[in-house]
Parts: structure tokens; sequence; C-alpha cells
């Protein structure tokens, strides 16, 4: 049997606002019988690295926080800290940021805590028998609270073709330890004859793997270097697989090693999502935000033009088929002439592959059905 997808679109007028909508959404999956009165109640959702601004924003992250208050909830406002150095690698930066984001009390309702703790450290083994993962490092606030909604922010993703609900919760509520795991088959490789010697990838890594040695006499400088006798490159034993340097590289010379590294990474991220899930039963929501549809993670310090228009907000408490029903959303869309796609422009065309044309994201959804998350058939009903 399909499962239910529950989809508001962002038509408005003044006998129905897009508020009124949301809470439609929220009411369609029922949270006075699914969540646990007085339950704490952990809403994952991602901050946005300082200098980005696709996330969700947060006054309508309200109406979810007053939602889960309406039922007897204790909500908060949780995410991880992040493996790569950035303005959300410990909890100081990472509440500072959040709260520069937006996200403060007097706006979203709720508190922020980091789900990892101070240095990313905070964690709970959460034990699993699957082929890729036999235990899971997930943040120990996650783990330990009483129910789950997760906001994602559905956008494009450099590894996993697309970023939804399965990686909100997979990637997003793992520790430190844990996002390690799932990279750490992910190593970058430089490509020399684009590399311009500018040293962000140096600067970014956060084992100091990278260094800038001497190029050889047929290795000759791509136009523009800032040192053409120099070029980066990386010392595989120390190379953590975060691919933060692919994130900063400004030419593209940080390029990922695309074997069957992404599979695993892509299973992996999945593995952790089930144990994200593990434990709550029926006590999770899952919604998902298709705006400002970046080509890219909100992990950036900036984002790129959206690839389709804002289509609306999707709600289901199947993970698989939410994601499912996202990429098909926008997929279906009309692409947008002044973003970085150059094809899969018409309606139908798949937008994530002509972005990120070796990842293979049906991957994720794939094992995620085979594992016994969700499923990918789905029945859309409009509220």
């Amino acid at each position: 049997m399909p499962s239910k997808v529950y989809f508001a679109d962002l038509r408005a007028n003044p006998k129905r606002s897009f508020n009124d909508k949301l809470d439609a959404l929220i009411q369609a999956l029922d949270p006075a019988r699914r969540l646990k009165p007085g339950g704490l109640t952990a809403i994952k959702i991602h901050f946005g690295e300082r200098g980005n601004t696709a996330f969700i924003r947060p006054v309508l992250v309200r109406r979810f926080v007053e939602a889960a208050k309406a039922v007897g909830g204790k909500p908060f406002l949780t995410d991880a800290n992040t493996l790569y150095v950035g303005t959300r690698a410990e909890a100081v930066s990472h509440l500072i940021t959040a709260t520069e984001n937006g996200f403060a009390y007097s706006v979203a309702g709720a508190p922020l805590v980091i789900a990892d703790g101070l240095r990313g450290h905070s964690s709970v083994a959460v034990p699993l028998d699957l082929p890729e993962c036999k235990e899971a490092h997930i943040g120990a606030e996650i783990v330990e609270a009483d129910n789950l909604i997760s906001l994602a922010h559905f956008k494009g993703h450099e590894l996993a073709g697309f970023g939804g609900t399965i990686k909100n919760l997979g990637m997003g509520c793992a520790s430190r330890r844990g996002k390690l795991f799932q990279h750490s088959n992910v190593s970058p490789e430089v490509r020399a004859s684009r590399c311009i010697a500018c040293g962000s990838c140096i600067l970014r890594c956060p084992v100091s793997a990278i260094k800038l040695v001497k190029r050889g006499a047929d290795e000759p400088a791509p136009k523009g270097s800032k040192h053409e006798a120099l070029k980066a490159v990386k010392d595989e034993s120390k190379c953590i697989g975060c691919g933060d340097c692919i994130l900063v590289c400004p030419t593209g010379a940080m390029e990922i090693q695309w074997d069957a590294q992404i599979p695993t990474f892509l299973r992996r991220m999945v593995a952790y999502t089930q144990a994200v899930l593990k434990g709550k039963g029926e006590r999770c929501l899952f919604f998902n935000f298709l705006t400002n549809v970046s080509p890219a993670c909100d992990c950036y310090p900036f984002q790129d033009a959206p690839i389709v228009a804002d289509l609306g907000v999707l709600a289901s408490l199947d993970p698989v088929a939410i994601d499912q029903a996202a990429v098909d959303l926008v997929n279906q869309a009309p692409g947008s002439a002044d973003s970085c796609l150059k094809h899969a422009h018409e309606p139908g065309g798949d937008k994530f592959r002509a972005i990120y044309p070796k990842v293979d994201w049906s991957i994720q959804l794939d094992y995620a059905q085979q594992i016994g998350l969700g499923r990918r058939d789905y029945e859309l009903e409009r509220v």
C-alpha cells in the first residue's frame, strides 16, 4: 500500500494564509496521537552556515514549535556539529551562528540544543545489524529525546545527489565520529591542472592533510594561479575524507574519486537514519521544505540560485516516501534558466543528475526501502 504524503503549495489569500496551510499540514499527521505528551521533542533542523540564507525561515519553524507545545510536548531546536571547520564546528560557534541566522527564542519560540555537545563528542552508540554499519554514533540529545520532528530543507547535495529527510537525519544527527565514519571512504583527489595554489583547501582542512609543493616541469599552472610554481597535494595517510576541501575549492580542483565509494557513503547515511529513528516508534514526524531549492548543501557560506521555483512543503510519516515525492516534484518542475543547470530544464528532467551526473541519488531511496525505513510508492494528497 502506498505511503501517504501531504502537500501544501505556496498559494495564499486573505482567507487562508501560508501559515494556515502549514498548520493544516502538521495536523494531517495527527501530532496529538503520535507525540508523547510532556515529551522532550527534538526538532531537527539545519541552522545554516554563516552567509547562507537558503535554510528554512525561523518564523515558519515557530509553527512547528507551537504545534508541539499544543499537544504537551517540550520542543527544542537541534543540529549536530559539523566535521569540517566552519561556523558550526563546535557548540559555541554553532549557537552563535544559529542565533545570527534568526533562530532566537523570541523568533522560533524554542531553545537551541546542540545534539552532540560542546566539541561533537557527546554521542550514543546505537547498535545496528546492517552490513554497512554495526553501530551508529548519534548525537546524545537526539537519542534521549522522546519525540522527533524533522524539518528538512530539500536541495541538491554534492555526495548524496539531493538532501532531504534521510540526509537531515542520517548525516545531520550523527556526532563527529559518526560523520567521519560516513565520509571516510569518500576521499578527494587533487587535479593539478586546475589548482591555482590559492591555499583555501589548506586553511579549511581539519587535519592538515594538504600542502603546497613545487609543480613538475610537465605541469603548467592554470591561468589565475596565485603561485605558478606550486600546486596542492594531499597526504592520503592523514585525509579523513570529510570532503570539505571540495566545498571551498574555487576551481573544482578538488574532486571526489568517483567509484564504489559513493554507494557506500549513501548506504551508510541511510543506516544512520535507521539508527536515529530506532526506539522512537511512531513518535516521529517528517517535513520537507521545497523552497529555495539550491544546488548544494546549506553548509556552504553562500547559496547559488535555486534550480526550480519554490514549490511548497511536504509532510509524511514515511521518511522514504517524502523524499521520493520531493525529488519527483522538483524534477517535474521547469528548471530555472538562471541557475547552474546546463540541461534537464524540461519538466521531467532529472535536475539532480544534471548537477551531479556521477551521483545516483536513487541508491539512498532503494536502500532505505530495502532495510525497511519506508516505501518509495506514495500517494500525494494536497491540503
